[in-house]
């Protein structure tokens, strides 16, 4: 057994709800959370990012972003550092992922952009960073996502239940434990949620669904969202907020007037049910759900709802879970090892991910 070391794990999701920052005490056998911390977005960022991916953007602009969110990403870990009087010669290295801004893994051309200049992360901590894991998987034929499948994987070998993870962040992912592998987006997570009600209401999100619980279905809105050729596909798939984002949402509207808390009901339908819809396409006894929108009562409510027959719980550090994942990501790289993914993403070969910027 290798010694335990010690690394730092940053996530920052589509939600934008937040830089996810965690201290993780890492062998071959166990990554264990030692601390975490989730560092603010301010505003004027958030609209900025928002800006660039929704619309037309200069390179000046791109290149500015890529230097704010690098110092944004410090922050966060300074804030963890300072907090828990922690050592950084006792840190062996950083894993990044980065904020997605574009995500197109098919077409002539595939990619997957992340920003946050790895370089001014560890100019100004002095601990090495790993970042850029995403395009090697692209570029050996996969998907680039979702990447949590392998860390699930790693936690939860020694549950013998038979079971699915789900995380549900800006979009969601499923993971299904089985002897292969399986892992993909489900779709939309809080991404729209998050989007109508800050449009709405002048919220951030919607805390426990308690907007969501006031309106009703639209079922017509619900049909047509729902038939999007996004759920017809086959996995491997990944997606992101370039498929479902306002321009999206308002293709489905049509043009006409929908009371505004009946449309935050109808996309918290539409979460929960194209969850559910996954997850009952595989024999599982039990859900465990992580990340932001494990926190959503009504949501979780939903899901439960609409699967009456399966265990949904919510998993231990499920809000953490995420940014754990690139801690551990961080160590695999360290010690040279391939993570299992190629039957998750449709990649040719397992391989090393992630680049070491020292």
């Amino acid at each position: 057994m290798m010694n335990k070391e010690c690394y730092i794990g940053i996530m920052s999701g589509t939600s934008l709800d937040g830089v996810d920052v965690v201290l993780c005490e890492i062998d071959d056998v166990e990554c264990k959370l030692l601390s975490a911390l989730e560092y603010p977005i301010s505003l004027e960022l958030k609209a900025d990012i928002l800006k660039t991916i929704e619309d037309e953007s200069s390179l000046e602009q791109l290149g500015q972003l890529d230097h704010r969110l690098g110092l944004l990403f410090t922050q966060a870990v300074g804030a963890l550092l300072i907090r828990e009087n922690i050592d950084v010669s006792s840190i062996k290295a950083i894993g990044l992922h980065g904020q997605t801004l574009w995500h197109a893994p098919t077409g002539e051309y595939p990619f997957s952009m992340q920003l946050g200049d790895p370089n001014i992360l560890t100019a100004k901590t002095g601990i090495p960073v790993v970042a850029d894991f995403r395009r090697k998987d692209v570029a050996l034929g996969g998907q680039g996502a979702p990447f949590a499948p392998a860390f699930h994987e790693f936690i939860f070998s020694n549950i013998k239940n038979s079971i699915a993870i789900v995380n549900i962040g800006g979009m969601a992912n499923i993971t299904v434990l089985d002897d292969t592998l399986i892992g993909y987006d489900t779709g939309c997570g809080n991404a729209l949620l998050d989007m109508w009600i800050a449009e709405h209401e002048g919220s951030s999100y919607d805390k426990d669904g308690a907007w969501a619980k006031t309106g009703r279905v639209d079922y017509g809105l619900l049909d047509r969202m729902m038939s999007d050729s996004y759920f017809e596909q086959s996995y491997p798939k990944s997606t992101g907020r370039e498929k479902f984002n306002k321009g999206w949402l308002q293709s489905h509207l049509s043009g006409a007037t929908h009371n505004p808390e009946d449309v935050q009901r109808t996309l918290l339908e539409f979460t929960a049910l194209s969850i559910s819809n996954e997850v009952l396409r595989f024999n599982r006894d039990m859900v465990m759900l992580c990340g932001g929108g494990a926190k959503n009562i009504f949501l979780v409510e939903r899901i439960k709802a609409l699967m009456p027959n399966i265990e949904v719980s919510i998993a231990t550090n499920a809000d953490e879970i995420e940014a754990m994942t690139f801690a551990w990501l961080a160590y695999k790289r360290f010690h040279h090892e391939k993570v299992n993914l190629k039957d998750v993403t449709g990649a040719r070969e397992n391989a090393v991910l992630g680049g070491i910027y020292a």
